[in-house]
């Protein structure tokens, strides 16, 4: 399937990834429209940062997931749908996990529905690592034991399950993309790496949660190439792809790999605040991405200190934007 000239809807397009797909797809020469969440300031999130030229191709429409009334107007006539819409903030889900039910799950449940009465030729449904909890075995294949082991990663499971349902139950063409850890530039400061490279660049101290989990870091491009790729084959109707490097890092191996680039020291000190909840900490997690090889044929472009100079870079440039901690 081709994306060129199509007619394309992107969810959660405010975010992280979802701004970095839609400059994709525009310089792509797909026709993009863009779900975001309503606010009375009409700010756009992420999508405020790309050049004007790339805002200009862009068809914004403002609601909110939980409505499924919002949806009808931005999915009429698409032909490919990328749901990334969801929130994602591991921490403010201990602290009101009903709100992530009703987007992550009752917001799914609502796409898909407008999808199965639009006739919507593909549906890439954007999963997470995170469902797979710590890994039980490594590298971690799409047929590891899903873990809930937070109330964000119960209702991505949960959406992850809608999805699959909506494939087997109403033959609805919808192919579940399940990316490792994704970094780059626009990323909010809560992440791992921003919050790094924010407290290297500010001053003399970082300080962080647990140091001994291990992530698979993988660049944004080639987390968005690979949506893409998920989109563009007739074979991935139906199936799960994760999308990751298939190396792991400590975290504080990572930070020691980025106050190397960044070329100066700094304390490193645990804050126990930061720290999950015992039963909830995802230990380690490691992509086997063989299958999105052999049948999509991606492979991961930037490897991680290209990767990680790049992101530095950017946030040099930028620094001044980012606050560099958080209550939540």
């Amino acid at each position: 399937m081709k994306i060129e000239s199509k007619r394309t809807l992107v969810t959660g397009a405010g975010g992280f990834i979802g701004s970095h797909l839609v400059e994709a797809l525009v310089r792509m020469g797909a026709e993009v429209r863009v779900f975001v969440r309503y606010n009375s300031r009409g700010e756009l999130g992420l999508l405020e940062r790309l050049p004007g030229e790339i805002k200009g191709e862009i068809e914004v429409f403002a609601g909110d997931l939980k409505d499924p009334e919002a949806l009808r107007r931005p999915a009429r006539g698409c032909e490919i749908v990328f749901h990334l819409g969801s929130l994602i903030a591991i921490p403010y889900s201990y602290v009101n996990p009903m709100d992530f039910v009703q987007t992550n799950i009752l917001g799914t449940a609502n796409l898909l529905n407008t999808c199965l009465r639009s006739n919507t030729e593909k549906i890439v449904h954007t999963s997470t690592s995170e469902v797979y909890g710590t890994a039980i075995y490594c590298p971690m294949d799409e047929k590891h034991p899903l873990q809930a082991q937070s109330p964000y990663s119960a209702t991505k499971i949960a959406a992850d399950k809608l999805a699959e349902s909506y494939y087997k139950a109403f033959d609805l063409p919808v192919a579940i993309a399940r990316p490792f850890n994704t970094y780059g530039p626009r990323q909010s400061a809560r992440a791992i790496i921003p919050t790094i490279v924010l407290q290297a660049l500010n001053g003399d101290n970082v300080v962080l949660g647990s140091l001994d989990p291990a992530r698979d870091f993988t660049y944004v491009e080639d987390t968005v190439r690979g949506l893409i790729e998920v989109a563009k084959s007739r074979d991935s109707v139906g199936e799960v792809f994760n999308i990751g490097c298939g190396k792991e890092i400590s975290i504080r191996e990572l930070v020691q790999v980025i106050l190397s680039i960044i070329g100066k020291k700094a304390e490193i000190f645990k804050d126990d605040e930061r720290v999950r909840p015992e039963k909830s900490e995802v230990d380690r997690l490691m992509c086997d991405n063989s299958k999105v090889r052999k049948l999509l044929g991606w492979e991961p472009r930037i490897d991680l200190t290209d990767g990680l100079r790049r992101t530095i870079d950017w946030f040099k440039s930028h620094v001044g934007e980012y606050r560099t901690s958080y209550a939540i």
